[in-house]
């Protein structure tokens, strides 16, 4: 009886998060990367017209600045993807996930330092943020979570961006890391007054149920 009480409910977990990753996606759109809580923020620019480069709340007062930008290209890892969204969040500078209070959406839980551009036809983006801190537990290190949608298929998640040179960065929790959609760590380099990173994606790397 235990084991089919557990069953019934992993079925029932699957359905909803397969529900969440669909929400606000087309119902011919294909499910891909398993559960997704959270993706659906993807959908909530609003009436703003996304490009290829956004400039995330914030920028200008915060250091150390930092400038992410890649491509984006097709399974094969070779031909570029145009008009990918792709979604990203992070903490401030206090390790908080930094809010006003008269939030609405995943915009409650993912504050406002977030960001949504869509891939030009060569497959770039850009995005300028600055450089996210840890929690105040310290139990992780910097992150920036990315969601993405590609046309035909469900939002899913990807590896976040992670920072080379992060001491919380542990080799076991490299060791633990998915790469999905290729590896999110990357090595900060200086340019002027910013950061810079690159962090090319490649559609279905790693991505459960992609074909």
């Amino acid at each position: 009886m235990k084991n089919l009480t557990t069953a019934i409910l992993m079925v029932f977990l699957q359905v909803s998060f397969a529900c969440q990753s669909q929400t606000n996606s087309s119902k011919s759109d294909r499910f891909v990367g398993g559960g997704c809580e959270g993706c659906e923020a993807i959908f909530e620019f609003g009436d703003k017209k996304l490009s290829h480069v956004d400039t995330l709340p914030h920028f200008f007062e915060n250091k150390p600045k930092l400038e992410i930008s890649g491509s984006v290209f097709h399974k094969d890892g070779k031909t570029p993807a145009a008009n990918v969204i792709i979604y990203i969040y992070h903490t401030n500078r206090e390790g908080e996930y930094q809010t006003y209070g008269n939030e609405k959406g995943w915009a409650k839980r993912h504050g406002v330092i977030r960001g949504w551009v869509k891939t030009d036809a060569g497959g770039t983006y850009t995005f300028y943020t600055f450089r996210p801190a840890a929690y105040p537990s310290r139990d992780e290190p910097e992150h920036i979570h990315i969601t993405i949608k590609e046309p035909g298929k469900t939002a899913y998640y990807l590896d976040d961006f992670m920072f080379e040179d992060d001491p919380l960065l542990t080799k076991e929790k490299r060791e633990n890391l998915e790469d999905r959609g290729g590896s999110g760590i990357m090595k900060p380099s200086q340019t002027h007054d910013m950061l810079t990173i690159r962090r090319d994606i490649i559609l279905g790397q790693n991505i459960p149920d992609y074909e």
